[in-house]
């Protein structure tokens, strides 16, 4: 099944709990808003176009939940709703994208039940599409990546990220279909572990090699010739800064150091026009994460933790950011990649 779907029978949201990767592979159904707030939070819906998906699918689900009488109070409503969801994960841009491209199909709507079946099919649409782009991002990414070559990357851009493909994997993917011979170094990616837990799982669910290393490990990777590219996601993109898993700015860094390209592969609906680094709020996660790692308990359960969950990666360290529009170098004005 696909990362994030709609069940037409029970009206709800269905999703893979990726908490749960890679030791049980189990899809739970969101029937209130509460529960899907609770799954994005919890990272059991997590990435960033897979986020968009779930903001979309999040309208839908209030759509359907809603005892409006009247149209006006419906969209009341979800726009309530809708701020709700985006404040589950605010640094990435493509949940707040997913919601608000559902509230702008729904404005137009004729009535309450009209309100229903476009903010469904419009949530439908966002799904279909992102698979589509990932395909396009694959597309063009895949030029980038020689027969024998190696990427590194960090936490999870692959098809568990989005509805289906991947972005930064999708490109992996996709120069593997052309019959390239394409192997993955896999970051573990603390304190979540979406590298070792889900970028591992999935690749070798595809028969994709890959080799799971430490995060501290990446740096001497490059020293000993073993990296060819760096390749990563983006969970917002602004004029002068990549944000991304916390860890991807000292990537960038020792890419930068060894010569290495540094990729990120993204949508355009990772973009945000308006912003800048100093506009982005960095999500603060909690304590815990670095306190203990499931059950078992990792440091002093009062040690002071700081643990954000995203880092910025100034422009000047990328190689290239590859869209679905193609491929584009910075220096660059984000207005070019609407063109």
């Amino acid at each position: 099944m696909r990362t994030i779907d709609w069940n037409k029978e029970s009206n709800s949201v269905v999703l893979v709990d990726q908490t749960l990767l890679p030791k049980e592979y189990r899809i739970i159904e969101c029937k209130t808003l509460s529960s899907l707030c609770d799954a994005i939070k919890s990272l059991r819906i997590r990435g960033a176009p897979a986020l968009g998906a779930a903001g979309g699918f999040g309208i839908a689900l209030a759509a359907f939940l809603s005892e409006a009488k009247n149209l006006e109070i419906m969209i009341n409503d979800l726009e309530a709703v809708g701020n709700a969801l985006k404040s589950t994960r605010p640094t990435a841009a493509n949940l707040g994208w997913g919601v608000n491209r559902v509230l702008g199909a729904v404005s137009d709507a004729p009535d309450v039940q009209g309100a229903r079946d476009i903010a469904l099919q419009e949530a439908m649409d966002i799904a279909e599409e992102d698979v589509a782009t990932n395909k396009l991002i694959g597309e063009h990414g895949a030029k980038l990546l020689k027969d024998g070559d190696t990427v590194l990357t960090h936490c999870n851009a692959g098809r568990l990220a989005c509805v289906d493909w991947g972005t930064a994997l999708g490109v992996v993917r996709s120069a593997i279909a052309e019959g390239k011979d394409i192997k993955v170094i896999a970051c573990e990616t603390r304190p979540q572990n979406q590298g070792s837990r889900i970028t591992t799982w999935e690749l070798m669910q595809d028969k994709i090699p890959v080799t799971l290393i430490a995060d501290s490990m990446a740096g001497w990777a490059m020293h000993e010739g073993l990296v060819d590219s760096v390749l990563v996601g983006a969970d917002r993109i602004t004029q002068d800064v990549i944000f991304n898993k916390i860890g991807t700015y000292t990537h960038s860094i020792l890419a930068k150091e060894h010569n290495i390209p540094f990729y990120v592969a993204a949508p355009i609906s990772t973009f945000d026009f308006d912003g800048w680094e100093g506009s982005v709020k960095i999500e603060i996660r909690s304590p815990d994460e670095l306190r203990f790692f499931g059950s078992e308990q990792l440091a002093p359960k009062d040690v002071e933790v700081l643990n954000p969950a995203f880092d910025a990666t100034p422009m000047e360290n990328v190689t290239a950011v590859i869209t679905e529009k193609g491929v584009f170098y910075p220096p660059f004005l984000l207005d070019e990649v609407l063109v």
